[in-house]
Parts: C-alpha cells; sequence; structure tokens
C-alpha cells in the first residue's frame, strides 16, 4: 500500500505543466535520436545533457528530460531497423530480422506499428517492475557496510562489460583508466594534491559532465570527420513504402504472448549487472525463436513475432537498467551511467537512501516514466511518417550541431575556456579509444564511482583496524564476490559464442 501511496505522491509532482511537456519533448527528441543510425541512447541522453543544465531545470525536471529521451531513443531504434536494415544501436540489431523482411514485403507500416506496441508492453511492465523491485532491493542494501559497498562497485566493474565481451582485459584497463582520472584533485582526507601539476582548475577534479560529452558526443563527432566523404557527397538510403501504419488485431493477438515472454527475459536481462538491453534483445529473439519456430520455417522472413520480440525485449531490459541504478547507486547500462553523473551533478547520491531522503524525485521521475510510455505509444503511430524523415538528414549536417551543442551546453555551465579544452580532450580520447575497441562506459563508471569505491575502502580498514579479511566476513560480502567473479570470467568462454551467435545473426541480415 505504502508503494502505491508512493506512486500517487510521484504522479502529483509529474502531472505539472513543465514536466509533461519535457516528457515530451524528450520522447520526440530521443526518438528521432534512436533513429539516427550510430547514436543510441547513451549518445542521445550525453548530447543533450549541457541542454537539461543550460535550462536551469531543478533535479526532478531534468531528470524527466533525460529518462524521457532515454526511452525515446530505445523506442526510435527500430525505425532504421526496419525500414533500411541498419539497426540505429546494437539491441536493435536483431529487429533487423524479420523487420526489414516485412518492409520489402510491403509491411514497414504494419512492422512500424507492432514494433511500437512492443517496445510499449516491455517499457510500461518493466516500469511496473520498477516501482515493486527497487523498494526490495533498497532494504537489501540497508545492510550494507563499507566493505560491502566496496565489493559492490567491484561487482560493478567487473561485470560492465557485458555476457557478450570477448576482451575484458580492455574492459579492466578502461575501468582503470577511469579510477585514475578520478584520483584527480585534492585528497579529501589528507588535502594532498593528486595528479594536479599545479593546475588550479584540476584541484576540484575532473566534472562528470565534460568526461562524458567528451567521450561519447565529441568522439562521435571525431569519427565521422575520420571517415567522412571529402567530396562531400554521402551514399543514398535505400527507402521503402511505409504502407497503412496500423498492426491487424489477429498479428497483435498472435504476438501477445510472444511480448508478454521477452518482457520478463528483458527485464531480468536490465536488473542483471553486466547484461543490458543488448542481451536482452537477443534473449528474446533466440528463445522465441525456439519456442514457436524451432524448425527456422518463418523466423528472420518476415514473421511477426520476430519483430515483437526483440522490441519487447530491449526496451523491458532498459527499464530494468534503472533498478539497481536507483536502488543501489550501480548502473545496469551504459546509458543508466550517464543518467547516474547526472545524478551527482545534481548533488542526488543514488542507493538505498534515495527513497527516503528524494522520495519526490525519485517517484516523479517513476510516474513520468508511465507518462513517457503513453506519449511515446502516440507518438510513433501517427508521427512514424516523420521520424522516418529524420533518416535523410545528412551526416555532415548533424554532427556540427552535436559539436555545436556540447561546445555551448558545456560553456554555459562552466563558463570557462579550460573546461572546453579538457572536453576536447576527452573527445580525442574517446575517438582513440574506439579506434582500438576500448569500452568507453567502464571509464565513465570509474570517474562516477571511483571516489566512492575508495572512500568506503578506507572506512572498511579503518572500522577493522587494517584487517583485509573485513572484505570476505559476511555473507553480502561473498555473494557480492561470487557474482563479480563470475560476471568478469563468463564472458571469457561465453562471450565469444554470444558474439557468434550475434555476428551469424547480423551477417545473416547483410546477406539480405
Amino acid at each position: 500500500m505504502d508503494t502505491f501511496l508512493s506512486l500517487y505522491d510521484g504522479f502529483a509532482v509529474a502531472l505539472t505543466w513543465q514536466n509533461l511537456l519535457l516528457a515530451l519533448a524528450g520522447c520526440f527528441l530521443g526518438t528521432m535520436m534512436g533513429a539516427l543510425p550510430g547514436l543510441g541512447p547513451a549518445n542521445g541522453v550525453a548530447i543533450l545533457i549541457p541542454l537539461a543544465f543550460t535550462m536551469k531545470l531543478d533535479a526532478t525536471a531534468a531528470l524527466i528530460l533525460l529518462t524521457s529521451v532515454y526511452y525515446g531513443a530505445m523506442y526510435g531504434g527500430r525505425i532504421s531497423s526496419i525500414l533500411l536494415n541498419i539497426p540505429g544501436d546494437e539491441p536493435a540489431m536483431m529487429t533487423c530480422l524479420d523487420g526489414y523482411p516485412m518492409a520489402k514485403a510491403g509491411r514497414a507500416g504494419e512492422a512500424l506499428a507492432l514494433s511500437g506496441i512492443a517496445s510499449f508492453v516491455g517499457a510500461f511492465f518493466a516500469t511496473w517492475g520498477l516501482v515493486f523491485l527497487a523498494p526490495q532491493l533498497v532494504k537489501i542494501a540497508l545492510l550494507f557496510k563499507p566493505a560491502e559497498y566496496f565489493v559492490l562497485y567491484t561487482l560493478a566493474f567487473a561485470t560492465l562489460g557485458g555476457i557478450a565481451a570477448t576482451n575484458q582485459a580492455k574492459s579492466a584497463f578502461a575501468a582503470a583508466l577511469g579510477i585514475g582520472i578520478a584520483m584527480i584533485g585534492v585528497d579529501t582526507q589528507t588535502g594532498v594534491q593528486r595528479f594536479t601539476f599545479g593546475e588550479v582548475h584540476l584541484y576540484d577534479g575532473i566534472d562528470f559532465l565534460i568526461a562524458i560529452v567528451g567521450l561519447f558526443a565529441l568522439s562521435e563527432v571525431f569519427v565521422f570527420l575520420e571517415h567522412r566523404d571529402p567530396r562531400g557527397a554521402e551514399a543514398p538510403r535505400e527507402t521503402v513504402t511505409i504502407g497503412r501504419l496500423t498492426a491487424p488485431w489477429s498479428m497483435l493477438r498472435r504476438c501477445t504472448p510472444t511480448m508478454l515472454r521477452s518482457t520478463g527475459l528483458g527485464f531480468l536481462s536490465g536488473v542483471l549487472p553486466g547484461a543490458g538491453a543488448s542481451l536482452g534483445s537477443f534473449l528474446a529473439y533466440s528463445v522465441e525463436k525456439q519456442v514457436v519456430d524451432p524448425t527456422g520455417r518463418s523466423f528472420g522472413k518476415g514473421d511477426p513475432r520476430g519483430v515483437a520480440a526483440p522490441e519487447a525485449g530491449n526496451n523491458a531490459a532498459s527499464g530494468g537498467a534503472l533498478v539497481p541504478m536507483l536502488a543501489l547507486g550501480v548502473p545496469g547500462s551504459g546509458t543508466t551511467a550517464v543518467l547516474l553523473a547526472v545524478l551527482l551533478t545534481l548533488n542526488i547520491q543514488p542507493g538505498p537512501m534515495l527513497f527516503q531522503e528524494n522520495p519526490d524525485v525519485v517517484w516523479g521521475l517513476i510516474a513520468a516514466l508511465f507518462i513517457a510510455n503513453f506519449m511515446l505509444l502516440a507518438l510513433n503511430i501517427p508521427m512514424v511518417g516523420l521520424f522516418t524523415r529524420v533518416l535523410l538528414i545528412p551526416t555532415h549536417i548533424l554532427m556540427p550541431i552535436v559539436a555545436m551543442v556540447a561546445f555551448i551546453g558545456i560553456y554555459s555551465i562552466t563558463g570557462s575556456t579550460f573546461e572546453l579544452s579538457m572536453m576536447v580532450g576527452f573527445g580525442i580520447l574517446g575517438w582513440i579509444l574506439r579506434k582500438f575497441e576500448v569500452p568507453l562506459v567502464p571509464i565513465i563508471l570509474g570517474i562516477l564511482l571511483g571516489n566512492e569505491m575508495e572512500v568506503n575502502l578506507r572506512r572498511a580498514m579503518t572500522i577493522s583496524n587494517g584487517e583485509w579479511s573485513t572484505l570476505f566476513d559476511s555473507w553480502l560480502a561473498l555473494a557480492l564476490w561470487a557474482i563479480a567473479i563470475f560476471g568478469f570470467v563468463a564472458p571469457i568462454f561465453m562471450g565469444k559464442r554470444v558474439k557468434r551467435r550475434i555476428r551469424e545473426a547480423e551477417e545473416e541480415r547483410i546477406g539480405d
């Protein structure tokens, strides 16, 4: 009953004209960014962070805007997958397998409508899972002491590479680099300067937003500059006829069990550390294929259930990833790591005390997610024609806009040219790391959690008089260590297999 009362209070916070307009704007912008191949939800949120802070929004309003962008980008990724056979982001890749064949058969509108409904089902029920599971996880988190928090942060670093990762050494290097960046500044306990090299601007450390916008947004611009056509021309993009923008009732009834099963799998993938929307989409499609089409006669040839499964799965995973972020302060995906940085910048500490100290923020955010889901359903069916036109925007026009938003936004927040130079430096760093296929999310996580990890380790050592065994002397710490070790080792043995299955699916998509 308390949960429903809290949710009612959250709707009282969310149902204001300002928050409703922000949710609508976030849904619209997120869908457009999700539709553009290559951007994805993490980049979309990172690009709009400066805009949210430039508008001088309060904490609840800023989070409503950015989480609506998050949900909208997850919705939008299906558009280019179905129409162009080009996934907007990695989780939308599985949608290509049956979505594009439906489009080639003149059923693009049906595929878009069905995928929009499947996305709604996955995100809607995942938000209900967030409502009921996050408060229960908070009760467990209240048992955490400094040692358990240190192990929890270790778990986050060990598993954020994902179950599909094949090179854990690169993930570990990225995490170590992030922790090293977090150490820059004045030590809060001793007052000693660390890695500042006498530069006054570094005394307060590296700002989360500068690192995020540089690593994600500006590195995307540098990648474009590297691969651009020197003549300024772009290859024409194939388009298909949309057709009717409604899905027949018979198709919806046939796909309903698929959407429900995929929602459960996707939500579980989002909650589990290191799984995320990509694995949620892959599992939903693979399991559904085994359940309803074990002979492979219809999946991959334009079966509507092959569209509904990955869309419900990846959108459910996006909601599930918010559970550990809000309840434990540990992100469950790359995009929630970016949202965690936003919370910390707003002086809000995610974790078990968030539900007690800032109930208006957290419940207002959850209520806004429900509202955003209905807005996205309303936007994505009748306005899909508009969103498809976004695909026609030339990259040489889009990337300067991204750079402009990044520079103006960061300067309006910091008012410092030194911070702009640092942002460019992080952009170059991100571009170099992406060339070597080093993941960027562990770097962000290291910058976000490095100081907290150090503080909790020091507290644990102080309480135990320097006994390292304190990191292993509780059942909770041992359980977290076991999950961390499994999460780090499993991709070494399972990652190649999962990647091979995903690569085979991508080759099948390209072959079509």
